[in-house]
């Protein structure tokens, strides 16, 4: 299970000191198993995209460099457990199926929207702005 590796990973930033790493794992697993329930890759992956969300987000406010950096490792650490985001170019070919009705779409709101559910449909992961630039990559 994810979790498990998880610990195990924590555990060994801790003896091998690397705070970054240890106190960004013992977040999560705490995020992860704060409400008692039983800890689902389900809900890991849940939890991680959440986290690695919130510091995307973060990265894109904070004016530092040293704190961008920390940021950075963070995210990298967490997608390590999370399944492998697409590229805007993975994005655009694995749209390819439905790339007319895309081009289609009245606005691009409308072929984001077709776009989303496409990849839903096939199980991709894919950031929202990464879709974003993959359909005005296609439509124009």
């Amino acid at each position: 299970m994810l979790i498990d590796e998880m610990k195990q990973r924590m555990f060994a930033a801790m003896k091998a000191k690397n705070v970054v790493e240890k106190e960004i794992l013992r977040t999560a697993i705490g995020e992860i198993t704060r409400t008692g329930e039983d800890a689902s890759d389900e809900k890991v992956l849940a939890v991680l995209k959440k986290m690695t969300k919130s510091c995307q987000d973060t990265l894109e406010l904070t004016a530092d460099d040293a704190q961008q950096e920390v940021i950075r490792q963070e995210i990298a650490i967490l997608a390590a457990f999370g399944p492998k985001t697409l590229s805007v170019e993975e994005i655009v070919a694995e749209l390819g199926v439905v790339a007319d009705q895309i081009r289609a779409a009245g606005n691009d709101g409308q072929a984001t929207g077709v776009a989303m559910k496409h990849l839903k449909s096939t199980g991709a992961n894919a950031g929202g702005k990464d879709v974003a630039v993959a359909v005005k990559q296609l439509r124009s």
